[in-house]
């Protein structure tokens, strides 16, 4: 049986306008500060619909970070989430081709970016903020196994933090990117707007980046192996591409 590949999970609030980034649609809602729980809770998860503690989930909401990408004659959305004070993790195709890229935290305030760079061999990127970031995660030493819990963090369709609980399912080759190698595939439901997303193990920690979902509602996750690899290496990086 074939399967359908995976898309990147980037949401587009518009398609090609007319001429310019001057005709640009109005941008969505500011940022709720609710948190919206899981609708599918996995074996196990708490009682609040998360499988992260109360200090987990605490410290979920604050690392998460909206993106708007404003092109030239486009608006999309997506998600990351800090890695340092003054850096974020997204992927590489939500922060291209970009004229403006707007940054927003849980607690609707704005953050200022300053810089994006694209990595070449995975769909991830960086981008480099004015402001200070609330609260950055740890990233796992290790890759999850197939079978551990995994929670997703991130604000799907551009609108409300959501919070969505599954499993590690499958360590497949990349089907989008086959020089990247092994990818982890997830039942923690993601919908366009959560690219960039962390995914986190039951005590809060990243292991993993979403990238993609396929037609079978099964999202792909770069493992925080590939991402510490890729931080560490200065070559990596370059400055993202932008509409011009």
């Amino acid at each position: 049986m074939r399967r359908a590949l995976p898309a990147p999970a980037v949401g587009v609030v518009t398609s090609a306008l007319l001429a310019g980034c001057a005709y640009l649609p109005a941008p969505p809602d500011p940022v709720p500060t609710s948190v919206v729980p899981t609708t599918v809770p996995a074996p196990g998860a708490e009682a609040d619909g998360s499988q992260l503690s109360p200090d987990g989930f605490d410290a979920a909401q604050r690392m998460a970070v909206r993106i708007r990408n404003i092109g030239c004659g486009a608006l999309s959305t997506g998600s990351g989430f800090a890695l340092d004070a003054h850096t974020l993790v997204t992927n590489r195709h939500v922060v291209a081709d970009s004229a403006e890229l707007q940054l927003s935290t849980y607690d609707g305030r704005d953050v200022a970016a300053e810089a994006a760079s694209t990595a070449g061999l995975a769909d991830l990127a960086v981008v480099r903020t004015v402001d200070a970031l609330p609260a950055a995660p740890v990233l796992a030493e290790a890759d999850p196994q197939v079978g551990d819990p995994v929670t997703v963090v991130g604000y799907p369709l551009g609108r409300r933090l959501t919070v969505t609980d599954g499993r590690v399912v499958a360590a497949v080759t990349d089907p989008l990117h086959t020089n990247l190698g092994e990818v982890l595939v997830t039942d923690a439901p993601v919908e366009p707007g959560s690219s960039g997303s962390a995914a986190l193990d039951a005590d809060g920690r990243v292991i993993g980046v979403v990238y993609a979902k396929n037609a079978e509602n099964m999202s792909f996750l770069v493992p925080v192996s590939t991402l510490r690899a890729m931080l560490e290496d200065d070559t990596a990086f370059a400055p993202a591409p932008t509409c011009g």
